[in-house]
């Protein structure tokens, strides 16, 4: 699979821009605060229907405008005529996601179908920030390669926003509660989130020993590294658990056990990475969860995603680079695109990687091809 074509409507700092990209490696030239990131994060639009970057759509609108258009066409082999997705939002309604000039039934439809996975100089944030980060990246993940999980997933949230807040609302009214509603919202909340739990070992059992194989050619292997789920669900009935909780969550005014409250743990010689690993053990964890993403990914769903690399010529060390470049060169990944700050370095790193490379210089928000 890959994308052919990108248009850009008021869309972060672009006024407008129309791209066709090589099928292999494009690559995005410019100053910092250029522009370069937020053409990745069209494409992580188009794939995901969401900024890789920001949580808020309308944060994606320029500046004085009323809406953003992004456009693509994808494609999965040469003589395919392609399919059309476009991702769009006007200030206050609802966004738009149509395929083939479409509207999907549920924009959660979308998701899976175009796979893309992002190496960024944030992904450390993985390992730094709290539980919250790791959960929507493997929630994000498993997503993208099983829709039943999605589905479990937005049931459950649409759930919990509920019970949260009638637990509220019984703190604001001198009346009490409706505790009827809140055992039928804790009835269909419980097997929602056993599912959830369920499915997410079940990944992170597959995960792990991918994760693994990659960080030990990223770090030659010398310290071993681990995931562990870290769950109050296992063994225990959720729905006793919410009960046993009532009291305590009426208090706090939201619901304190759950797999919305789940968590990861990143452990290095059975260590916490955060504290332990120094800055380089961390950067090569965090892109071997990158590169064990990418490789599920392709095997569940039979075709490579979109590889965006970010910045990682300035951020990553020789060594890591020349591992990432060694995978190019294997042609591990498809189609790619990646930023960088300077034309010679490069074309120093991929000429001898590839004859299908596009380049193109970002200036302040204009973009064209060189």
């Amino acid at each position: 699979m890959t994308l052919e074509t990108l248009h850009l409507l008021f869309f972060k700092n672009y006024d407008e821009a129309n791209l066709r990209f090589s099928p292999h490696i494009n690559c995005f030239v410019g100053d910092n605060g250029s522009g370069k990131t937020n053409l990745l994060d069209a494409i992580h639009y188009l794939s995901l229907t969401k900024s890789a970057f920001t949580s808020t759509d309308a944060n994606s609108i320029k500046q004085g405008e009323e809406f953003f258009v992004v456009k693509g066409r994808f494609q999965s082999t040469k003589d395919d005529k392609g399919e059309l997705i476009q991702c769009s939002l006007r200030a206050g309604q609802k966004k738009s996601v149509l395929h083939d000039k479409q509207p999907y039934d549920r924009i959660s439809d979308h998701i899976g179908r175009y796979p893309v996975v992002l190496i960024s100089p944030y992904d450390t944030d993985l390992i730094r920030q709290g539980s919250e980060e790791r959960r929507k990246y493997f929630d994000s993940l498993i997503s993208q390669l099983d829709h039943e999980y999605l589905e479990l997933l937005i049931k459950y949230s649409y759930l919990l926003k509920q019970r949260n807040s009638l637990l509220k609302l019984a703190t604001d009214r001198q009346g009490g509660y409706d505790r009827e509603y809140l055992l039928v919202l804790d009835e269909q909340l419980a097997p929602l989130g056993e599912q959830l739990v369920a499915r997410r070992q079940e990944f992170l059992h597959e995960f792990e020993p991918i994760f693994q194989r990659h960080y030990e050619l990223l770090a030659d292997g010398r310290e071993q590294v681990t995931l562990t789920y870290k769950s109050d669900l296992p063994g225990t009935d959720f729905l006793k658990l919410l009960r046993l909780q009532e009291r305590k969550d009426l208090s706090l005014q939201r619901t304190t056990v759950g797999p919305h409250r789940d968590d990861v743990t990143f452990l290095m010689d059975t260590m916490p990475v955060k504290g332990y690993g120094s800055q380089g053990q961390q950067k090569s964890f965090a892109i071997a969860l990158k590169l064990a993403q990418f490789e599920i990914v392709a095997t569940r769903q039979q075709q490579k995603p979109l590889l965006l690399l970010d910045d990682i010529f300035d951020r990553l060390d020789e060594k890591r680079i020349t591992r990432l470049m060694q995978l190019v060169a294997n042609r591990t990944f498809g189609q790619i695109f990646l930023t960088d700050t300077h034309l010679e370095r490069t074309d120093q790193i991929l000429s001898a990687l590839s004859d299908d490379i596009a380049r193109f210089r970002v200036e302040s928000g204009v973009v064209k091809p060189l």
